[in-house]
């Protein structure tokens, strides 16, 4: 039997008294970080804010085994939200959905959630009406002619179903009920709400495609809620990613329990306090990157140069070679060489030791602050 299969529910409880030191350290963070945040100049906030969206986009995609480009995500935030950023690129229509979907929920946090809305995020992450290869449901509830929703693991034959949704018949009524309580403004912690909001969302499964996505949108949403703010500062989902075993382990294990939650919110609130370790990295990354612009802000750079130079400052993966850049802007190994050549002359690029068959440039920091929050 499952938590939804039970008389009381969705009537959650849980000890509070347990949680209550978790709770307590991770809203005295959150103020710690709101408050370092804002003593920033505008643009650095600007870029620590962009940068957080970037990787909640991203990771949140990851966790269901979606790659997206990490430059087109960037871009596609940055265009949205108004902010000029070098080597912008276009994004493809998978990304567009992703993005569209995260700053409605966070930008417009403040807005009821209705049926309507969360229709058009799911739409938003699949305009082709498909996932895959597989045609879905879009833009509504799914339908009892796809059959029972279940989480299955195995080859065909040995599968192992770790969780049934309830029927589809069930969610216009199972919905109404959880958008209702969303919406009220009750003394609930905005933080135990989200942890609640994420596991009720995922048990009832409402779409044929896309729950996982929309419930860490949602989490986000009641998370800027609790800060009183649009604007991020950590990724629940990167750490979700990190925490993916666990992650799962625990939806599977409370859904067949009963509907005492301590456990999940204790975890929830343990995740979340984790994330926000991420908070210095991100700030760490915006002061390189802002330091270097600022110092060659009158060095003369070509569209392929500003390209490469703005992935080495952000997440570039490996190791900086001629064929590589070659392949990431799409020139001749000739013309990336010259490209090279150029940026170590201009004192930006250097070549690192060793290096085997294959010569391979480190990017040069000019005074890059590196000691993370001020």
């Amino acid at each position: 039997m499952y938590i939804h299969q039970l008389g009381a529910w969705p009537n959650f409880t849980w000890d509070a008294e347990a949680i209550l030191a978790q709770l307590g350290s991770v809203r005295h963070r959150q103020g710690r970080i709101l408050g370092q945040m804002n003593a920033l100049g505008f643009k650095l906030k600007e870029n620590a804010l962009l940068d957080t969206l970037t990787l909640d986009v991203t990771k949140s995609s990851e966790i269901e085994g979606d790659m997206l480009n990490v430059d087109q995500v960037r871009s596609s935030i940055a265009r949205r939200l108004g902010i000029d950023i070098v080597g912008a690129v276009n994004p493809g229509r998978d990304v567009e959905g992703v993005v569209e979907m995260m700053l409605d929920a966070t930008q417009h946090y403040k807005e009821p959630l209705t049926d309507e809305r969360l229709y058009s995020w799911q739409a938003a992450l699949f305009p082709t009406g498909r996932a895959g290869m597989y045609k879905i449901t879009v833009g509504a509830w799914r339908t009892s002619e796809a059959g029972p929703m279940q989480v299955v693991s195995g080859a065909m034959g040995k599968e192992k179903i770790h969780f049934e949704a309830p029927d589809a018949s069930l969610l216009p009524k199972e919905m109404a009920l959880f958008l209702d309580w969303f919406n009220q403004d009750n003394d609930l912690d905005p933080v135990i709400k989200a942890a609640i909001s994420h596991l009720w969302f995922v048990t009832i499964h409402p779409f044929d495609d896309g729950n996982g996505r929309i419930a860490r949108a949602l989490t986000d949403l009641q998370l800027a809620r609790a800060d009183g703010s649009p604007q991020r500062f950590y990724s629940m989902s990167a750490q979700i990613l990190k925490d993916k075993a666990s992650y799962y382990n625990l939806l599977e294990t409370t859904q067949k329990a009963n509907l005492d939650i301590t456990r999940w919110i204790s975890w929830f609130l343990d995740c979340l306090y984790r994330a926000m370790d991420s908070t210095e990295q991100t700030l760490s990354a915006v002061f390189n990157r802002n330091s270097f612009w600022e110092h060659h802000r009158h060095t003369s750079l070509n569209n392929r140069q500003q390209q490469v130079i703005g992935s080495l400052l952000d997440d570039f993966f490996g190791k900086l070679t001629t064929s590589k850049w070659a392949k990431i802007t799409k020139c001749s190994a000739d013309t990336a060489l010259r490209d090279i050549q150029d940026l170590i002359d201009k004192g930006i690029l250097e070549k690192e030791e060793g290096g085997g068959r294959s010569t391979s440039y480190a990017l040069i920091l000019p005074g890059a602050k590196d000691d993370g929050i001020p």
